[in-house]
């Protein structure tokens, strides 16, 4: 299962539309749509590797998306480390990533998965959109905000790595997803 979290209202190009910007990539790479409705999200199947892989969009707010997630999870018995989630993280510039587990960073905005799925293992792809630009800069006015043309490029020229540290978490090489990919 590979989660990309965002707001569900129309966001395209927004910092906090990363993750499902992310997950549209991954779909058209492994000619997937994400049209089917169910348990407060859009999804998709994809055979990748030779697994079967849901695509999934949760239809929550992002502090939401373990509800999206843990009818999934209990439905087609997927363990937590099968589960891989793509997220925007303000704490790395646009255009650099990080793959592996938990990092207090994200952690707030993951309460809700982790709540739902019972624990910690699960992988997460945190997509860099860079931080405010001022301490006193509103944060929901900035992960709202549109990336300016150049940060936009960057972000999406590492949809091709994304796609392949997802490749390397699901065959079970964080490792070396980790060291290909953070930066």
């Amino acid at each position: 299962l590979i989660a990309g979290l965002a707001t569900p209202a129309p966001n395209d190009g927004t910092r906090h539309n990363t993750g499902f910007a992310a997950l549209d990539a991954l779909a058209e790479a492994w000619g997937c749509e994400i049209n089917k409705s169910k348990w407060q999200g859009l999804y998709g199947i994809a055979q990748v590797d030779g697994r079967k892989v849901m695509l999934l969009k949760p239809l929550t707010y992002m502090n939401l998306s373990g509800q999206s997630i843990r009818p999934r999870r209990g439905i087609y018995k997927i363990p937590r480390n099968h589960i891989i989630v793509l997220c925007d993280d303000i704490a790395q510039e646009p255009g650099t990533s990080a793959s592996g587990p938990p990092v207090l960073l994200a952690a707030q905005r993951l309460k809700s998965i982790i709540a739902s799925t019972g624990g910690e293992d699960f992988y997460r792809i945190r997509i860099g959109v860079g931080a405010k630009p001022r301490p006193d800069y509103d944060l929901a006015d900035w992960v709202l905000g549109k990336f300016p043309p150049d940060d936009a490029k960057l972000v999406t020229g590492r949809h091709t790595d994304v796609e392949a540290a997802c490749r390397l978490l699901m065959a079970g090489k964080l490792g070396e997803a980790q060291n290909k990919f953070n930066r």
